[in-house]
C-alpha cells in the first residue's frame, strides 16, 4: 500500500469518527467522505491480473430498468406493508451482507499479521442437505469476519448513524473495488442511463425521496447536522459507487499503460466538482437533488476534455478489460496444458 493510499484510509476513518467529538459542517463532510471513499476504492481495484467478470453493453442498458423496478417495488412495499416489518427483513439481509463487505474491507489490513498458510490455504465447506452448494474461504477471512459480525450485531440492535456509515462505506469500497465496467463505452452507457434514471425518479415522482427516508438500512450515508428538523444530510451509496467504478476504470487504464495516473486525476477531479455542484444547488433551492445530474456530466466531461487535449481518444476507446481477462485465461489454460503434458 502506497503512502497516498494509507493517508486516504486514515483520513476517511478520521472523518467518519470526527462528528462524534467535534462539529463538522455536513456539506464539507459529504464532499470529503465521498471523494475519499472513491479514492480508496479506486486504488484497491488495481490488481495484478484483470478482472475475470466485466459488465457488458447489454447489462449496462438494462441496469436503469432493473434499478427502476427495484425502486418501485420498495416504494410499494413501504406503502402497503408495515414499515417496521419491511425494515426488519431488510435488516436481516444487510446483517449478512454487512459481515461479508466489512470483513472483505478489513482483510488486507488483517492478513499482514497472520501466517501465510492462513492466507493461502483454501477451506471448502458444503451446506448440510444441499451438498451441491459449496463455499470456499481461508482462515484469514474467518478472522476478519469476527469483528465484522460483532459490528453488524451492534448496527442491527442500535441503528446508530456511525454504524450505518461504516457499513455503507464498506459497501462503497467493495463495490468500486470488485465491479468492472470493462470498457469506457460500457461505462458511458451505464452513466448515461442512470443520469436519466436519477432525474426522473427525483424530479418527476416522490418515489426516490420517499424510499430513501423510509429505508432504514445502510444504502445511504448520514451526516449529522445542527438542524433539529433535519438532523441528517444524506448521500446515496449509488452516488459514490456508480461514478466510482468509472473513475476506477480510468485509473486501471493509466496503470495498464505503465504511466502515472493522469486520466484518473481528470475523472476524479470531475467527480469532486460534480459533488460540489450538487451541494451548491441543493442548498440554493433547499430541495433534494439527483446527484448524478451533476456528477455524470462532470466526470465524463473532464475525462473527455483531457483525452481530446492529448489526442488519445482511440487508445481510450479501445481499452477493454474483458479482452485482457480472456487473454490471461487463455495463457493460463495453455500453461496448464503444457504442464500436464510434461507430467504425462
Amino acid at each position: 500500500m502506497k503512502t497516498g493510499e494509507r493517508v486516504a484510509n486514515v483520513a476517511l476513518a478520521g472523518l467518519t469518527l470526527a462528528p462524534l467529538v467535534v462539529k463538522v459542517d455536513p456539506n464539507v463532510n459529504v464532499i470529503l467522505t465521498a471523494c475519499l471513499a472513491v479514492f480508496v476504492g479506486c486504488y484497491r481495484s488495481v490488481k495484478p491480473t484483470p478482472p475475470t467478470e466485466t459488465m457488458s453493453n447489454e447489462h449496462a442498458m438494462r441496469f436503469p430498468l432493473v434499478g427502476s423496478a427495484m425502486l418501485l417495488s420498495l416504494f410499494l412495499l413501504f406503502k402497503f406493508l408495515s414499515k417496521d416489518l419491511v425494515n426488519a427483513v431488510l435488516t436481516c439481509y444487510f446483517f449478512v451482507l454487512g459481515i461479508v463487505a466489512l470483513s472483505a474491507t478489513l482483510l488486507p489490513a488483517i492478513k499482514r499479521f497472520l501466517p501465510d498458510a492462513w492466507n493461502k490455504n483454501i477451506i471448502e465447506w458444503r451446506f448440510p442437505y444441499f451438498r451441491s452448494l459449496e463455499v470456499e474461504f481461508t482462515r484469514s477471512q474467518i478472522v476478519a469476519a469476527i469483528p465484522g459480525t460483532f459490528f453488524c450485531a451492534w448496527y442491527a440492535s442500535k441503528k446508530h448513524w456511525l454504524a450505518n456509515n461504516i457499513l455503507g462505506l464498506a459497501f462503497c469500497i467493495q463495490g468500486i473495488e470488485m465491479l468492472s465496467l470493462g470498457s469506457f463505452k460500457t461505462g458511458a452507457i451505464l452513466l448515461g442511463g442512470l443520469f436519466i434514471y436519477d432525474i426522473f425518479w427525483v424530479f418527476f415522482t416522490p418515489v426516490m425521496v420517499s424510499v430513501a427516508k423510509s429505508f432504514d438500512a445502510p444504502i445511504k450515508l448520514l451526516f449529522p447536522t445542527a438542524d433539529v428538523k433535519r438532523p441528517f444530510s444524506m448521500l446515496g451509496l449509488g452516488d459514490i459507487v456508480i461514478p466510482g467504478i468509472f473513475v476506477a476504470l480510468a485509473l486501471r487504464f493509466d496503470v495498464s499503460r505503465g504511466k502515472e495516473p493522469q486520466y484518473f486525476k481528470s475523472a476524479f477531479l470531475g467527480y469532486g466538482v460534480g459533488l460540489v455542484l450538487t451541494i451548491i444547488v441543493m442548498n440554493w433551492f433547499q430541495a433534494a437533488q439527483p446527484a448524478l445530474l451533476y456528477i455524470v456530466p462532470a466526470v465524463i466531461g473532464f475525462l473527455a476534455a483531457h483525452v481530446l487535449w492529448n489526442g488519445e481518444i482511440k487508445p481510450l476507446m479501445e481499452f477493454d478489460e474483458s479482452a485482457a481477462a480472456a487473454e490471461v485465461a487463455a495463457a493460463k489454460d495453455e500453461t496448464d496444458a503444457q504442464l500436464s503434458k510434461k507430467v504425462e
